[in-house]
C-alpha cells in the first residue's frame, strides 16, 4: 500500500479495515481507528512543533482524543475553539478517507471542551429553574451541536422537554415545562 505524504506513518496491517457500518463493526476495528486517529493528530501537532502524547479513548462510537496542557494551549484551542474543531475535522476526514467504520472524533485540548460543557450544564440548570418557576417555554440562543447535546442531556435528567428548532447556525433549543 502506497502512502501519501500527508498520511501518518502507520504500518500497512494497521490500515486494513473492513468496510463495515459502526453498528456492525467490531472492537478491533474501533481500536485500529483509535490508533490511526491518535497517530494522525500527533503528526499534526508535531508539524506545529509540539511533540506530545495524545490520550485516546472512545465513548460510544466516538473516538476521544485528549491533548494534554502545553505551552501552545491558546493556539491549539483557537478563538472559541475554532482551531480545535479544525483539527477534529481533519482527523475525522482522514478516518473517512481511509474507510474506517468509525469516523466520529472529538478532540479536546487541556480539558477545554469538558470545562465548557460543565459550565453550560450549570447554566442549563438555571434556565430549567426559570422554566419550572414561570411555567413558560424558554427559547435559547443558537448553539452548535455539541452544546445542544449537553442541554438536551441536562433537560432529560430534569424532566423538562427540550426541542431543537431552526436550521444551520440558527439552530437552537426551546425548553418547555414537562406536561
Amino acid at each position: 500500500m502506497t502512502k501519501a505524504k500527508d498520511q501518518p506513518d502507520v504500518s500497512d496491517d494497521e490500515l486494513t479495515i473492513k468496510d463495515v457500518p459502526p453498528a456492525e463493526a467490531t472492537e478491533p476495528d474501533l481500536e485500529k481507528a483509535i490508533l490511526y486517529a491518535k497517530k494522525y493528530l500527533e503528526d499534526i501537532l508535531s508539524f506545529l512543533g509540539l511533540n506530545t502524547d495524545v490520550y485516546a479513548t472512545h465513548e460510544d462510537d466516538v473516538v476521544q482524543l485528549n491533548v494534554p496542557s502545553t505551552r501552545l494551549n491558546g493556539f491549539l484551542i483557537g478563538q472559541h475553539g475554532d482551531n480545535m474543531r479544525a483539527m477534529q475535522f481533519l482527523v475525522s476526514s482522514a478516518l473517512k478517507n481511509q474507510d474506517y467504520a468509525y469516523s466520529r472524533v472529538n478532540v479536546d485540548v487541556a480539558g477545554y471542551k469538558q470545562q465548557r460543557a460543565d459550565r453550560l450544564a450549570e447554566t442549563t440548570e438555571e434556565w430549567i429553574k426559570q422554566v419550572k418557576s414561570s411555567g413558560q417555554p424558554m427559547e435559547l440562543r443558537p448553539m452548535n451541536a455539541a452544546d445542544r447535546r449537553v442541554v438536551h442531556k441536562v433537560a432529560a435528567v430534569s424532566a423538562i422537554s427540550s426541542d431543537s428548532i431552526g436550521e444551520g447556525r440558527d439552530r437552537r433549543i426551546v425548553l418547555k415545562p414537562a406536561e
